[in-house]
């Protein structure tokens, strides 16, 4: 038995943040119904991050809505309050992340649901919070990253502020909103009262940062410095990085300098004695970066591994698929929509009890469960 058996969920959210908390739900046992426009539908179904389209909508789509029910219900029609009043008396939670006000003009904000279901837990997501001179702003998610500081952290020093490559800001806040939630039904159950669980892309976006901004704030607020030569980290020294070899790539963490350049027998990092090397963290890279492009890495990491040192060759998704320990792991499952439509994507991440947990479900196509839940 999954742990959120019995949990209905109302998933009027789209784009990719909410979303994402539904299906972290959905996975862990929760009946998600996922609640969108007739018609036209989650307008993630035609967000395209590439030209892969399965069975008419997008693969975005397909990866952050499986294993949820589907139906439609246009919000703005009257006659559609008594079904919706239904659902939502059923219901454990709610999930949604309109703008702020869309809400309560459609009369789901958190008051009027709790009038309906007094044990409801609420989830809501916004760009910015629900107050304050940002709260109208389109909360995208490299518009995001732009004001949170993000870009900053990323590149070389002499590059240009640098976002993710992937929409990192939504992602953590659909995990933030998740935890909240699956607390929310401790209090919810244990209480028997409505919760109203709250975050927003900026929020957690910064949380992200906790470690790197703790700094800032607490040293005088100096600027993190990139590294003009390889920078993974403003704040690490030398070696940490990703480095060209003769064949490839090695990714190096934290190690002594003097005890490297011994083992990849390069006398010129042997002199690096001082245990405070950040000013010189360029010239150590840039040392290091001529050394190791002149072997593989397969080389290398017969010389660092043994070492016990901190090292990884930097794979592909291709190399990587080809890995025993990807293999081990078990991550990829195979999902169906009723039509026979099938495809591959990634599983739960989460273990509870030794047991991993797969669903062969599909993304809804739109509207397919209206049938079930008696919705002409």
């Amino acid at each position: 038995m999954k742990p959120l058996e019995n949990i209905t969920v109302l998933d009027f959210s789209q784009f990719l943040s909410a979303p994402s908390a539904a299906l972290k739900l959905a996975d862990l046992g929760a009946n998600v119904i996922k609640i969108e426009r007739p018609d036209t539908g989650d307008i993630c179904r035609t967000l395209y991050i590439s030209n892969c389209v399965i069975d008419g909508d997008s693969s975005l789509f397909h990866a952050i809505n499986r294993n949820k029910d589907g139906i439609t219900i246009d919000l703005k029609d009257d006659s559609s309050k008594d079904l919706l009043h239904d659902l939502i008396k059923k219901a454990d939670v709610m999930i949604l992340n309109f703008r702020p006000g869309v809400a309560k003009h459609l009369g789901i904000d958190f008051d009027s649901v709790c009038k309906i279901n007094p044990e409801i837990v609420y989830g809501d997501i916004t760009g910015y919070g629900t107050s304050g001179p940002w709260k109208d702003l389109p909360g995208q998610d490299l518009l995001v990253q732009s004001l949170s500081g993000l870009a900053w952290l990323n590149g070389n020093a002499n590059q240009p502020p640098m976002p993710f490559g992937l929409s990192i800001a939504d992602m953590c806040a659909g995990q933030h909103l998740a935890q909240g939630i699956l607390a929310g039904l401790i209090q919810s159950k244990t209480k028997k009262e409505p919760v109203y669980v709250q975050t927003n892309l900026l929020e957690s976006i910064l949380d992200l940062q906790f470690e790197v901004f703790t700094t800032y704030l607490n040293d005088g607020h100096q600027n993190p410095v990139r590294s003009t030569v390889n920078n993974a980290n403003a704040y690490i020294d030398a070696p940490y990085g990703i480095y060209k070899t003769a064949d490839g790539y090695i990714a190096l963490a934290m190690v002594p300098i003097p005890y490297l350049g011994e083992l990849i027998h390069c006398s010129e990092l042997t002199k690096y004695t001082d245990p405070s090397l950040s000013d010189k963290r360029d010239e150590i890279k840039s040392i290091l970066s001529k050394h190791l492009i002149t072997k593989t890495t397969s080389h290398w990491l017969s010389l660092l591994e043994p070492a016990d040192i901190w090292c990884a060759d930097v794979y592909t998704w291709e190399k990587l698929l080809e890995s025993d320990g990807f293999k081990e792991l078990d991550m990829i499952q195979k999902v169906s929509r009723d039509n026979g439509t099938q495809l591959f994507t990634t599983r739960c991440p989460i273990t509870i009890d030794g047991e991993r947990f797969i669903n062969e479900k599909a993304a809804p196509s739109l509207g397919a469960n209206n049938a079930k839940y008696h919705i002409n």
